[in-house]
């Protein structure tokens, strides 16, 4: 495979098939799923599928990030987020996220990135799902490995603005073999003093960049005010998936 450099065109970030090439280490998943060993038959259908079957959405997952979530409610169960993902358009991208960017990577679930634009527009109960992104960027703890610097500003100054919906559907941090439960609501942090500090440490060590750096360096980004009804959960509004006595009823209600 040609490893092709990191580029950035008319807004967009690219990263091509060998991103992590591009200067990051590599983040093992710390879970194990049981199972048997593949098989050389397993094999050699993967072998033929990569190479003869189409996989359009996969290519469009071209833009790496790298931040951290809690769950809504929970704020001290905090973990990393590795995020794949594809901007459909200049209001909105989707991620795939997993609990590392190796090859034994596990996804853990997706996020949705809208504009503020599109975030304001959405009904009040359904923004009570969707947190900022404003202290990510600015305290330097979502981060684009990788890249170059100036890209990564470009990009960080896009995404300051925006607001994600995050629902984790494997619980890597404690489900060590199998996806169990249901999906959780995941969200963002708002102000120093919330994250595990010495997790960003192992995160920074790992990567071989400075959160505090990229901070300093992103002090020029202009800190927009957060939307009403994003981050309910520092109000006291959390939501969470649950059993639905009637399934039938509930879904009828979208």
């Amino acid at each position: 495979m040609t490893i092709r450099p990191c580029f950035r065109v008319a807004g967009y970030l690219f990263l091509t098939a060998a991103a992590l090439a591009c200067g990051d280490q590599n983040t093992s998943s710390p879970v194990e799923a049981p199972g048997a060993e593949k098989t050389a038959k397993t094999r050699v259908l993967e072998a033929g599928a990569d190479i003869l079957q189409g996989k359009a959405p996969l290519q469009k997952l071209n833009m790496y990030l790298d931040g951290f979530h809690f769950y809504n409610g929970a704020l001290g169960q905090q973990m990393e987020a590795h995020h794949f993902c594809a901007k459909l358009n200049e209001d909105v991208t989707q991620c795939v996220i997993y609990d590392g960017n190796g090859p034994d990577a596990k996804i853990m679930g997706i996020e949705y990135i809208v504009s503020k634009k599109l975030f304001e527009q959405l009904p009040t109960e359904e923004k009570k799902l969707w947190h900022s992104h404003v202290h990510e960027v600015k305290s330097g703890t979502l981060v684009a490995p990788g890249i170059p610097a100036v890209a990564e500003h470009e990009l960080m100054e896009e995404l300051v603005s925006t607001y994600g919906k995050t629902f984790h559907t494997w619980h890597t941090d404690r489900d060590k073999t199998l996806p169990l439960g249901t999906p959780l609501l995941m969200m963002g942090f708002t102000k120093d003093g919330q994250i595990d500090t010495n997790m960003v440490a192992r995160r920074d060590q790992r990567l071989g960049i400075s959160s505090r750096q990229k901070r300093q360096e992103r002090a020029d980004i202009a800190a927009p005010p957060v939307a009403p009804g994003a981050d309910a959960w520092e109000k006291g509004e959390v939501r969470q998936l649950g059993i639905a006595e009637d399934a039938q009823a509930a879904l009828h209600k979208h």
